[in-house]
């Protein structure tokens, strides 16, 4: 019988193994000056990246921009420390612009950083409860439909800006949103829209002509450039925000009472929810582009801790970010240092640079995350499921649907439980009961295979002895089509063999079909065996009741068909057994 236990000398991993941020393992391994100088140009550059999104995400979240710029410095930096990958960038992110907004719509920026403090709490409590590996387990169609209902309901909300209209108040739903705007589109500012252009035309074109220079950033400033030399009439980001703080403020906690935490739990589950699924896909692509592995409760843990440390200093959600994670794995990162220095970057632009952020146009941010949101949509992934299958299909459209039209944690939580249910009823359908099948394979040469008959003729011949052999996981969502066929037991058989062997798992359903059958077979007279159960499956049946005498145990069905015989008739047991 095959035995699964771990290989002699394996061990479930150790909490330190489980729990040690990465930048202790590249300073165990080994860091040198070589390394650090390439940690250097990785952080400059991803902090050049992140300058104008961080407060381009802050901006489109409700939030001023200042508080995008804190995420990004206190937030990426301890990320970057506790992280369970080496490359992780952490910072404000575009897929949280609509939760976010939808919380500072809702319990103002107060109720934003208690929120952001709660979901790092639940990030850190999944962490040490090794949430992590499940969190993985969201199917693919989920993520990218999601992802792309972000990208549209961003791409909405920067219309305002994009046109530079003048709109009172501009709703949160989309569908009235885009009303509102669509009423308001006679208000356009022409200027707005040639900034606008301006920027993405700037960004598209060096992403392709120039792919190493920084777009984004050099976009924004020609904007900025533009408006300020040709005193163009468009809003700044410092006629709505004021001016920008030189230094991020002290820390402080956040205003704390029960009705207060009542009220934004909800949000805060949505943030960890989030923010863990991101962090933890961030960590697979950096994983995949270098060949590492990341620790995703470790992960986890260091995500909360940045989320926690970001709300103290009046910051919103962070979490790691695909696009700037991988821009630093191009870069040429070699540990979370890269991630730190590119905190430490940012900080020394705000000290230096901060009084002329407040000349940057809105157009121009709005230009910025549209780019990113047209790079988020995912827009072949998105029509190559539409075209996989018809269940991936539904999941896909389910959760894109609801993320735009109702809400994000919604749309994830119907789209898995939709990929659930597919999920089951496929594997329900792939477990197969055959009766009278007990074969196995000889040993053979390399690309020969021949089948014969375990026993022998006579035995195999027995009109009362009858074999079933079940193939497939066998859990609840096949125990109803499989308890169905083991209870026609025909009344005239004396002995049932049940073999498992090729069963790899078996849930408690599962194990109660197989009691009922037994128990009914017991009352008409008929003797059960199991056969070629592995010892996790063979353990659960135990559990549930089957034990001798009410079923024997067997580790073939050679076995089984011999004492079957036997016990039926006895006196030809000496012969068989000779032969």
């Amino acid at each position: 019988m095959p035995d699964f236990r771990p290989a002699s000398g394996s061990s479930e991993p150790t909490f330190a193994e489980l729990y040690t941020p990465k930048l202790i393992t590249v300073l165990r391994d080994g860091y040198g000056l070589a390394d650090f100088r390439a940690d250097v140009v990785a952080g400059l550059t991803v902090a050049i990246v992140a300058l104008p999104l961080s407060m381009a995400i802050a901006i489109a979240s409700g939030a001023s921009p200042d508080r995008g710029l804190y995420t990004a410095i206190i937030g990426g930096f301890l990320i970057s420390l506790f992280s369970g990958s080496r490359f992780q960038i952490g910072g404000p992110a575009g897929a949280f612009i609509v939760l976010v907004a939808a919380t500072v719509e809702r319990h103002g920026i107060d109720g934003l950083i208690l929120a952001t403090a709660i979901s790092g709490m639940i990030m850190i409590a999944a962490g040490y409860l090794r949430f992590g590996t499940y969190i993985k387990l969201i199917p693919y169609p989920v993520t990218v439909g999601f992802t792309a209902g972000i990208a549209t309901i961003i791409i909405a909300s920067q219309i305002k800006d994009l046109f530079g209209l003048t709109l009172e108040k501009e709703p949160g739903p989309l569908v009235p949103k885009l009303q509102a705007l669509s009423h308001a589109f006679g208000t356009f500012n022409a200027m707005a829209i040639g900034l606008s252009v301006l920027t993405l035309v700037c960004i598209f074109g060096l992403k392709r002509f120039r792919p190493k220079w920084p777009n984004l950033l050099i976009a924004v400033g020609l904007a900025t450039l533009a408006a300020w030399a040709l005193n163009l009439p468009v809003e700044t980001i410092g006629s709505r925000f004021g001016a920008i703080p030189s230094l991020p403020p002290a820390p402080s906690l956040p205003a704390f009472d029960l009705t207060k935490v009542q009220a934004v739990l909800p949000d805060a589950f949505a943030f960890a929810l989030l923010g863990s699924i991101e962090s933890l896909l961030s960590a697979v692509v950096a994983d995949g582009m270098t060949g590492r592995r990341h620790r995703s409760n470790c992960e986890l843990v260091g995500q909360g801790i940045g989320n926690i440390g970001s709300a103290l200093f009046g910051g919103i959600c962070v979490t790691g970010t695909i696009a700037r994670t991988a821009t630093n794995v191009r870069a040429g990162a070699r540990s979370p240092f890269s991630g730190m220095l590119h905190s430490l970057f940012l900080l020394l632009f705000l000290m230096v640079a901060a009084p002329l952020a407040s000349f940057i146009p809105l157009a121009a941010l709005a230009g910025v995350l549209t780019f990113v949101a047209w790079n988020m949509a995912e827009k072949r992934e998105f029509a190559a499921l539409l075209r996989s299958s018809r269940g991936d299909a539904v999941i896909l459209l389910a959760t894109f649907g609801l993320t735009i039209f109702r809400d994000l944690t919604e749309g994830i939580v119907v789209g898995f439980l939709i990929g659930a249910v597919i999920f089951i009823n496929r594997m329900a359908k792939e477990i197969t009961v055959e009766a009278r099948a007990p074969v196995i394979v000889d040993d053979q040469a390399d690309g020969a295979r021949s089948e014969r008959t375990l026993y022998q003729s006579d035995l195999a011949s027995d009109p009362d002895v009858i074999v079933y052999r079940i193939r497939g996981a066998f859990f609840f969502g096949a125990a109803a089509s499989v308890g169905a066929v083991l209870d026609r037991i025909a009344d005239q058989h004396k002995a049932f063999i049940l073999d498992l062997s090729a069963v790899p798992f078996l849930d408690s359903t599962a194990a109660n079909t197989i009691h009922g059958t037994c128990r009914q077979a017991s009352r008409g007279g008929v003797k059960l065996f199991v056969t070629g159960a592995r010892p996790a499956v063979q353990q659960v049946l135990i559990t549930h009741g089957l034990r001798p005498p009410l079923a024997e145990y067997r580790a073939t069905i050679e076995d089984a068909m011999r004492d079957a015989h036997s016990a039926q008739h006895p006196m030809t047991a000496p012969a068989l057994q000779a032969s």
